[in-house]
């Protein structure tokens, strides 16, 4: 098996730079103890409901309600044909903001002319 190897476009100062004010060890702590409220039943509400607050969508059912080509709904939501394709074919999940987007176009189909280019 061959060792992953990282590649970025960015030079390792910039990477430095990025992470300079990150402090990986509390956001660690912090995720481990929401982890164990939940667990014992202390969960603050905001750990609650940030979890479950994505709406469910069809991706392919609504971009084919919508008569829209991959290419098309794509450009409406802003990212590539091949991550819509993705997307419907289970091969990858939409961000959680391209699922909320996906399911207010989904309420309300005149939204696709307000952002169509």
């Amino acid at each position: 098996m061959s060792e992953k190897v990282f590649r970025s476009r960015l030079s390792e100062a910039e990477i430095e730079e990025n992470f300079r004010n990150t402090d990986f060890f509390s956001g660690i702590m912090e995720g481990l103890e929401e982890a164990l409220a939940y667990e014992k039943g202390n969960a603050k509400a905001a750990t609650i409901v940030r979890k479950r607050s994505l709406p469910e969508v069809n991706i392919s059912g609504t971009r084919k309600r919508l008569k829209l080509s991959q290419k098309a709904f794509a450009s409406v939501l802003g990212v590539s044909p091949r991550t819509v394709e993705a997307w419907e074919s289970g091969k990858s999940n939409p961000t959680p903001t391209a699922r909320k987007l996906i399911f207010l176009i989904d309420s309300d189909p005149s939204l696709v002319t307000k952002l169509q280019p």
